[in-house]
Formats: C-alpha cells, structure tokens, sequence
C-alpha cells in the first residue's frame, strides 16, 4: 500500500483515477523534500513528476488499492440514499436553502463538531442525538440562512422541533433519528414556519440523480461561489461500495473539530465505534487542515452515515477497512480543499506541506501555522514570493526545530537550503504563483504549493489555505447589510 504525492507540475492528481496498467514505480530514489521516494512512470518513456512516500512497508500499488470518482456523484450516489434541496424562503436571495439526506434504511451515524465554546443548537442537538441513539440515524435536514446560533433556550427548542416535524412525515423514523444542522447568520433563529411548510414537498422530491446532488449542494451554500460534492467507488469481494459527500464553507473557516458543514454517506456496513474512530482520523488529516481567515465557526459539523447496503463490512484491521479509511480521507480532503479553494474572495489554493519534525503532529502544526499567516496569504495574492513570512510563521509555530536545518520549496523552486536564502529569478516564481490563480478551479494547478523541510525526522503533514484579497474585506464588511 502506498501514499502518492503529485507535484503540481503533474497537477495533483490522486493516484486511484490513473489507470494501474500505465504505472510503472522505478527502483530509483530521491531524498526530495527530505523523505526517500520513489519515481512513478505515466509511461514507459516519461517519468512523471509523482514521488512515492516511503510511509508503509507493503511498497506495492494493487488493483485493490483503487477507486474510481463518479463523474456525476455526490451525497446520495451510494445505495439506500436519497437527497434533495428546495427553496423554502430562508434566505431573502430566493435561492435553494432546504436540504435533506435520507437513508432507506436506518444507518449508523458518526459525528465530529466544532470545539468552540459557543456551539449552536443543532450541534448541541447531534451531540445529544448520537448519545442516546447510540449512533443510529435515518436523516440528516440542512438549513441555510439562519445558523440558530447564540439563540438560547429558543433555539434550541427550534432545532428538536425540525426533528419532530421532520419525523412526522417519515414513518418509522424517531425524533431522535432526524439529524439537523445549519449555517447562516449567527443571532438568527430558524423559521419554523417556513421549514414545516418546505419539508413535505422537499421529501416528494427526493431522489439521487446528478440535480438532486446537485440542488442539495446548492441549497446549504452562503457566500459560497461554487456546490462542493464529490462520490467515489471501489469493489470488495465482487460487491460495489460507494462512498459520497459534500460540503459547504467559504469564510469563518479555521476548523477545530472534535459555519463549515460536510455530509458523508456510504453503503458499507460499520459499526458505530469504529466509524467514529475512522471518521476523526480523516477530519484530523482534512477538515482540521484548512484554513481561510483564522475564525472557527459556532456550527462546525461532519456527519457520516452508513447504511450496509453494499453488504461489505468493515472490521478492525482488515482489507476492506484500509480501502474505507483511504477513501474517506480521500473524499474529505477533496472536500476540504474545494473550501479552502472557493475562500471568500479568493483567487488560488494554498497547500502547504511539512517535513523532518520529529511527529507527524508536528508538522501538521507548522503546516497549519503557514497556512494561517495573514501576511503570506496576502503576498500569495499579489503574487509576491516573500519567503520570510513563511518562515516567520514557522518560527511561531510552537515547534522545535534547528533554524539551520530549513530547506524550503515554492513549486519547484528552491528559494532556501541548509538555513540560508538561494538566489532565484522573482519573476519565474511570480509567474508561477500568477498561473495558480490563472487555473482552472480544482484543476490542480490552481495552487501554489510550499514544501518546507526542518530536519531529518519522520514527521509529516500538511495544511491548505488561501490567499487574501481585496474582496475579503468587502464581503466580509458588507455580510449581514
């Protein structure tokens, strides 16, 4: 089993979408970025720019180990689920702002929420739901216009009142068992009202075509730009599994998990337990690896259902739990950096990565830190490649490291070796940062990418950002006027 890294020259495709028969993985290495790799042939005369980490000891790439992505997937593409958005008259734009996701059968359910003090009422709901279920759940309803945060005894009463009503139109289906969640302004309760009137003729809709993934995408979005879903597939012992998602969150994003909302569903069978463990290792790895502009949210949540309808089962340290695990963190590191990318007003990705710290938990933190830095991502859009901000911000990090160590990477130039600045041409690297932002978006080549190296440890990781613009501000000063 293996990790790939793609370079953004070979525009950070993820391995399982290459067909296996075309890859060729040389017996040559490289210490670049300070972690022996491996090279990867597309073909047998190019050598594409793709690096193998040497972080598992089966070194093997198998048929077994790929998924496909579903072209036209997302939250309900897996058996059992249905899903759609309506307009229900929450927000003042008229645009969707209903969603709901519904298994068939009764699923178990995983939740990872924010950490903030001030948590809103459907998190504090899910929460309580997950306790005394037990993990078990048929839906999950999403509002968009009114986040129901800092509303009180009100609020929260609000939040169990779209369970009930919710239930009421789906026999067989608890209070308990009707997830909720919502994004909007913080202060404002939910329209009851308005919900119970939208909730009938949203379930009559229902279904799992590419427009009603779609719709529902749309319908949780804010200042969003652009519907986040994504689906993929793999077969286990001759049976199909699929695992589908989507997500919304464009400001207010800095997540500390465990108004940025992501929803997961699969067919697998899990058991609670273990789909909670999975879950919080793939947030730590995705979700809790973005940043846009440093304000964790009061609503933060990712739930994830899975209903057994594939009749493959996941247990501890099996096949078919590395394949789910690899999947999951897949979908929700695509999911994460389709936020970071769609950043209020921004124009490019930022990936950040990490190495030679003594823990992987290390490197996350610097990654993060880089990422966060107000005054690079404020250089990344003007295309400016300061390298000491990027510096600067590892050096606070909290991190121990030898300054004298410290290689860096912008792309494929190297501006920093052994501790001491390289002479580069500005202009080439200007050039590069302006193509990112060029690019089409989550082409892979809409990011530019940051490779710092501080020692000669094990550790690795890695963090996405973005840049901060001019409509930031704007978007941000003008939000609730």
């Amino acid at each position: 089993m293996v990790d790939i890294l793609f370079l953004s020259l070979c525009h950070s495709k993820p391995c399982r979408i290459i067909s296996s028969q075309n890859i060729f993985v040389t017996n040559s290495t490289t210490n670049f970025f300070g972690v022996p790799r491996n090279l990867v042939k597309r073909s047998p005369g190019r050598v594409q720019f793709a690096l193998l980490f040497r972080k598992k000891v089966n070194m093997q790439l198998s048929l077994e180990d790929c998924f496909k992505i579903l072209p036209k997937g997302g939250v309900a593409s897996a058996k059992g689920f249905e899903t759609g958005g309506v307009v229900a008259g929450l927000k003042s734009s008229g645009q969707l702002d209903l969603a709901l996701i519904l298994s068939t059968v009764e699923a178990s359910v995983a939740g990872v929420f924010t950490k903030s003090i001030i948590k809103a009422a459907p998190v504090l709901l899910c929460q309580r739901f997950l306790q005394d279920t037990r993990g078990r759940a048929t839906c999950i309803l999403i509002n968009s216009g009114q986040a129901n945060a800092a509303t009180g005894e009100e609020g929260l009463r609000d939040a169990f009142a779209i369970s009930d009503l919710v239930s009421a139109h789906l026999p067989d289906t608890r209070p308990n068992q009707v997830f909720v969640a919502s994004t909007g302004v913080i202060g404002k309760r939910v329209d009851l009202s308005r919900i119970e009137k939208a909730v009938p003729s949203l379930i009559a809709k229902l279904g799992h075509s590419e427009e009603h993934n779609m719709e529902a995408a749309r319908a949780i979005m804010t200042t969003d730009l652009v519907p986040k879903y994504i689906s993929v597939q793999w077969e286990s012992n001759g049976r199909v599994v699929t695992l589908g998602g989507m997500a919304k969150g464009s400001g207010m994003i800095h997540p500390n998990m465990g108004t940025m909302l992501s929803f997961l569903t699969t067919d697998i069978a899990i058991n609670t337990s273990l789909l909670q463990e999975m879950l919080q290792k793939a947030v730590s790895k995705s979700f809790n690896a973005i940043t846009v502009d440093g304000d964790t949210s009061t609503n933060d949540t990712v739930l994830i259902m899975a209903n057994g309808l594939s009749r493959v089962s996941v247990v501890e340290n099996s096949p078919e739990m590395e394949t789910f695990e690899k999947a999951l963190t897949w979908c929700c590191e695509y999911l994460a950096k389709a936020i970071a990318r769609d950043g209020e007003g921004a124009t490019c990705l930022v990936q950040v990565e990490v190495s030679g710290t003594v823990t992987d938990e290390h490197a996350q933190t610097i990654a993060r830190k880089i990422s966060s830095s107000t005054l690079w991502k404020a250089a990344v859009y003007g295309r400016d490649p300061n390298w000491g901000r990027i510096l600067a911000a590892a050096g606070t990090a909290g991190v121990e490291f030898d300054a004298r160590q410290v290689s860096l990477w912008l792309g494929e130039y190297r501006l920093m070796k052994d501790g001491l600045p390289l002479t580069f041409d500005k202009a080439t690297v200007r050039n590069y940062m302006q193509a990112a932002a060029e690019a089409k978006y989550l082409s892979g080549e809409d990011q530019v990418n940051v490779y710092l190296k501080v020692g000669d440890g094990i550790g690795y990781g890695k963090a996405w950002g973005c840049d901060l613009s001019y409509d930031y501000v704007r978007i941000n000063a003008e939000y609730t006027t």
